[in-house]
């Protein structure tokens, strides 16, 4: 069972202009709404992967008998949710400029209730965005831990980073986030890496880079149209982690990965175009060849 921690929300995904600067606006060209949350687009992704997992998350009042919690439910996925009956499930408002560059907005709602519950203690987690105490404590009395600190970063101080980097396996950031994380800490990359077991750097379009046992490994992305990049991070995440609880080696789980991201950034919506087994394997193939074997489960 692969145990997912942090947001569930909904999605204001908006084309955009161009991304204005302060005192100044721009034109909204189209605008979707659609399920989201970094943990929850995970959970999905994973689930329809084929792979058990649980999501420890935080909703209002507004979800339960929602469609988003219909489709969770069909696809299996083990809600293990702290209920904010008054507040509602938390709202992310992304814009996304003709570059392809990005801001995001963000309101917790709900997601207010992970500063004050108690955190489970997991065999096999990964934690996305969420309150940085809360990731501290799964961090420290979990088995295999991977952490992504995501739109969240800025709520963490350098003693929440310690932390997390002396408990957890891996680390999987992009690259404005392994800066972000260095200037907290006031160290440089190479440092950052050589802090944590396994580490990964997602580069966009440009693909991903693995930092395993010392040794580096680019991946490079699988070139698609893109429609929305929103939410490729999320898939490349549920593709490595299926894969690497499935026992496949980190290398081979990274490319999976990248092949699951494909997928979404050919659609608008972060779960919109996520792949299931049968359909990653397919494309795996026409970009990486014969698809791999692996060894012993990790979850």
């Amino acid at each position: 069972m692969i145990s997912v921690v942090g947001h569930t929300a909904v999605d204001h995904i908006c084309k955009v202009s161009h991304l204005p600067g302060p005192n100044a606006s721009a034109s909204i060209l189209e605008r979707t709404i659609a399920f989201g949350g970094g943990a929850a687009n995970i959970a999905v992704g994973i689930a329809l992967l084929g792979g058990r997992v649980s999501l420890i998350s935080a909703v209002g009042g507004d979800f339960a008998g929602s469609a988003y919690d219909s489709r969770m439910k069909e696809l299996g996925i083990d809600q293990r949710f702290f209920i904010a009956p008054e507040k509602h499930t938390a709202t992310a408002f992304m814009f996304t400029g003709p570059e392809g560059d990005q801001m995001t907005y963000f309101e917790w709602g709900a997601s207010y209730l992970f500063e004050t519950e108690k955190a489970p203690s997991l065999p096999f987690v990964h934690m996305a965005t969420a309150d940085p105490g809360f990731n501290v404590q799964v961090a420290k009395q979990s088995g295999f831990a991977s952490f992504d600190p995501g739109q969240d970063l800025h709520r963490y101080t350098a003693d929440h980073l310690n932390t997390i980097l002396d408990s957890i396996d891996l680390l999987i950031a992009n690259h404005h986030e392994y800066a972000g994380m260095c200037k907290t800490l006031g160290i440089d990359r190479d440092e950052l890496i050589s802090r944590v077991p396994m580490a990964i750097e997602t580069r966009s379009g440009d693909g991903a880079v693995l930092y395993d046992q010392g040794k580096e490994h680019f991946i490079p992305a699988v070139p698609v149209p893109c429609v929305d990049p929103t939410g490729a991070g999320d898939a490349f995440r549920a593709g490595f982690l299926t894969a690497y609880a499935a026992g496949y080696s980190s290398e081979d789980a990274c490319r999976i990965g990248v092949v699951t991201a494909s997928f979404v950034v050919e659609t608008c919506g972060c779960q919109t175009g996520l792949p299931n087994w049968q359909t990653m394997v397919r494309r795996y193939g026409e970009k990486f060849g014969p698809f791999p074997s692996h060894g012993p489960k990790r979850a």
